[in-house]
């Protein structure tokens, strides 16, 4: 080997060791920033939903809430905001992310929560650190395709913040923007930010999300499989469902109520309706006591319906959040109804569930076998890994966001390239 092929050897290798280190550093940031602002919300979240609980009249102030809701994102010319959608179609393309969007997103989710909207925190997750991502990216001059990597990286960061599932987190946002590509080299970007940000929100006492349910996971056998892919296909159906509903709801209240301040007036007005016909506040906020109960086996018959239908009407009237931890709660207790029906344990049946349904809406199996490591451990991870294939394969082309593609076929080796429905 001559000097000039070892210059230039040690050349190409000094390039990749000056591109990691320098991931490393933006991953630092991004998650150190990113960590400390869901380590907020977080507490701003816990804090609302504890005076909410404590204060029972304070749903009858929800259409007040979403007025509010929608004032603010007037007032910052972002009533047009496509949130969560926009973050992903801004990996794909050169959209733009404005930072307004994380503050809007952190105060609108609270006050959803604070007044008994049903929804969930990862979409702000999502938004807060997405726009935090692509802020920093702005201001180190980044090109286009940089710009996308550290946008996930600050999804990564937020997300692992507030769930305390750190390889989820990495994964999700790697994940979730062209199903069938995963952009690997946002892996140590993404890796790093989640680690960071997890850290920060554990050094500021917030525990991460995790059940045992070790004595709960049967024997390897073939009536067990067969049982845990039986859930699985039917939370797969359950997946479409919830996802038309969610569209549907959307679609019905902009053709009815084309003014925002009466399309959220009345749909506040719609959810104060229904928790008082359905007799219980365990369908407002995002419910996590509920799902609690499930992986414990216990969850009533018409739990997961209701929590679709008070969560179609929050999201699609315009109140803030996300879905997923409202799919968590569909998925957790429609699988400790089901489970007993097929003779599996209702609490195990509560966690296939929850990664079932999880994978169905969002289309990310990759993400779905690690949120069933970070929330319950690795032992039942063949059973999960078996819910997440079923679960990817038969729910068709349907997503909670519009704006995710599906690059290769789910039962073929095809590039298809479609929207999801």
């Amino acid at each position: 080997m001559t000097k000039d092929e070892i210059r230039r050897r040690l050349a190409s290798s000094w390039i990749y060791v000056k591109t990691l280190f320098q991931w490393i550093f933006f991953a630092i940031v991004v998650g150190g920033i990113g960590g400390a602002v869901g380590t907020l919300f977080h507490y701003c979240i816990e804090w609302v939903t504890e005076y909410r609980i404590a204060h029972d009249f304070i749903l009858w102030l929800l259409p007040v809430g979403g007025i509010a809701i929608v004032f603010l994102y007037r007032l910052c010319h972002m009533e047009n905001d496509r949130g969560t959608n926009l973050i992903i179609s801004s990996i794909r393309s050169n959209e733009q992310v404005s930072i307004l969007m994380a503050p809007l997103i952190f105060i609108s989710t609270v006050i959803t929560h604070l007044f008994g909207g049903s929804a969930g925190r990862e979409g702000a997750a999502l938004q807060i650190g997405g726009s935090i991502g692509a802020f920093i990216g702005r201001h180190f001059h980044m090109d286009e395709k940089n710009m996308h990597l550290i946008t996930m990286c600050g999804m990564s960061s937020v997300f692992a913040a507030l769930f305390g599932t750190p390889l989820t987190a990495a994964m999700f946002s790697m994940e979730v923007v062209s199903v069938g590509v995963v952009y690997y080299s946002a892996i140590v970007p993404c890796i790093f930010s989640s680690l960071v940000g997890f850290a920060v929100a554990g050094m500021a006492g917030i525990a991460p999300t995790a059940f045992n349910i070790e004595e709960l996971i049967p024997e390897l056998s073939v009536l067990s499989v067969a049982q845990v892919s039986v859930l699985a296909a039917l939370c797969a159906v359950l997946s479409i469902v919830f996802c038309v509903l969610l569209h549907t709801s959307g679609h019905w209240f902009k053709e009815k109520f084309s003014n925002q301040y009466i399309r959220i007036i009345v749909g506040g007005i719609f959810l104060i309706a229904l928790t008082l016909l359905s007799g219980s506040r365990d369908y407002n906020g995002a419910g996590m006591a509920v799902i609690e109960q499930a992986l414990r086996g216990q969850a009533v018959p018409w739990a997961f319906f209701l929590k679709m239908l008070f969560t179609a009407v929050t999201i699609g009237s315009g109140f803030k959040g996300g879905e997923i931890v409202p799919t968590f709660f569909v998925g957790a207790t429609f699988g400790c109804v089901a489970a007993p029906l097929l003779g599996m344990d209702a609490g195990f049946g509560g966690a296939v569930g929850l990664i079932a349904l999880f994978c169905g809406v969002v289309n990310c199996p990759i993400s779905s076998l690690l949120l069933s490591i970070d929330m319950f451990g690795s032992e039942g991870m063949l059973f999960f890994a078996i819910a997440s294939g079923i679960s990817y394969m038969l729910s068709g082309y349907y997503s909670l966001y519009n704006s995710q593609k599906i690059v290769y076929s789910k039962v073929a080796a095809e590039y298809v390239n479609m929207d999801t429905k």
